[in-house]
């Protein structure tokens, strides 16, 4: 199982529905998280940080690796 930990701009309520909208059709997940604060998503599964980022971009948000600095 794999863990993904991405960057990826949140500002409304509305970019957050979309998110996790997106981030609950890829297949092979077992967790997600949300992060607001942080700006974080970490999803647990059997999935690459790339078709998470994938997903993300279909909907026009872009996602950068997470990042402890």
């Amino acid at each position: 199982m794999a863990l993904v930990e991405l960057k990826v701009g949140m500002h409304c309520k509305e970019c957050i529905k979309a998110i996790k909208k997106a981030i609950k059709k890829i297949e092979e997940i077992e967790t997600y998280r949300v992060d607001t604060e942080l700006s974080k998503i970490t999803v647990t599964g059997n999935v690459t940080s790339e078709e998470v980022m994938r997903a993300l971009q279909k909907i026009g948000k872009s996602a950068t690796l997470w990042t402890e600095d």
